[in-house]
């Protein structure tokens, strides 16, 4: 078990290296092709995350056991199971936030594009740029304006931008929100209705360019207009960020991933990844019957 407060501090490790010039992306995307240079932030593109033997512990309780799970790049993974299972923490370990936890620990290997993101060496702040999250509950900045709430990202990792209005309009074009705010920029991120602000916190996580983007139930406290915004945003994400999200909408899931991970916990044990696969296969015929009886709504 790795004491994640031992973690050391350093650049030496090839999670730590970013990208100086940025504007070599695939021309498939118009607004990732004429994208402003970011001087230090991540390199370009989605990147595969992988977790092996994941295991994660809350003092002297294991919560999270053996987790082997690809999410490929350009990819939807979407994490499904009941309240309890561990779908959460499991977000939690694949940016380094579960280290944020007093006497959090973990075991097993979390792997971006290939290399460890918990070896020694590795910066979290680094691998957190690479790989953004967005909450259950919208957290703007409620004094800062729109603009400064989507360039916020930029400012707290010390990042330099050629071309800061060009990465705030593509940054919102990128989250469904520009025709919304575009003549507000200067107005307070607080002032937006819910599913606004949620969409301007996946603004600002997508303005530093990050490979992967994770989604803790972003739509579970949305009115169904918001939540289709939102839904349509992670389509159009499909391909140029590799996105993880959490969601208990079985109807959600179905909608936006390509792939799916049923988690489970039976009673007094930690989670465990029952089966994992392509999403329509894992909604109409998986493997285990677990499986079926969940996605089916016979528990859970």
């Amino acid at each position: 078990m790795t004491d994640l407060a031992e973690n050391q501090i350093s650049t030496d490790s090839p999670l730590g290296e970013v990208a100086g010039d940025q504007s070599s992306m695939p021309s498939g995307s118009v607004a990732l092709s004429a994208r402003p240079e970011i001087i230090g932030g991540p390199p370009p593109g989605a990147a595969t995350l992988e977790a092996r033997d994941a295991c994660a512990w809350f003092g002297d309780r294991l919560v999270l056991e053996g987790v082997d799970l690809v999410m490929p790049k350009g990819k939807v993974t979407a994490l499904i199971g009941p309240s309890g299972c561990g779908k959460s923490t499991f977000l939690r370990l694949l940016n380094r936030m579960h280290e944020l936890i007093p006497g959090a620990a973990l075991d097993g290997e979390i792997l971006l594009d290939g290399n460890d993101i918990y070896a020694v060496g590795t910066r979290a702040q680094q691998v957190r740029m690479r790989i953004g999250m967005v909450f259950q509950k919208p957290n703007p900045f409620p004094a800062m304006s729109i603009r400064e709430n989507v360039l916020a990202g930029l400012k707290l990792a010390r990042l330099k931008c050629d071309d800061k209005d060009t990465l705030v309009e593509q940054s919102l074009l990128r989250a469904g929100l520009w025709k919304e705010v575009r003549d507000r920029l200067d107005s307070p991120g607080g002032a937006l209705s819910g599913g606004q602000q949620q969409r301007l916190c996946i603004a600002r996580s997508l303005a530093v360019y990050p490979n992967v983007l994770l989604m803790d139930e972003p739509c579970s406290a949305l009115d169904p207009t918001s939540t289709r915004r939102v839904e349509e945003t992670i389509d159009e994400l499909r391909g140029e960020v590799t996105v993880v999200i959490v969601t208990h909408n079985m109807q959600q899931a179905h909608r936006v991933s390509d792939l799916c991970a049923f988690f489970l916990a039976e009673e007094n044990q930690p989670g465990f990844v029952v089966e994992q696969g392509d999403t329509l296969e894992m909604f109409s015929s998986p493997r285990d019957p677990r499986t079926l009886d969940y996605v089916e709504g016979r528990f859970g």
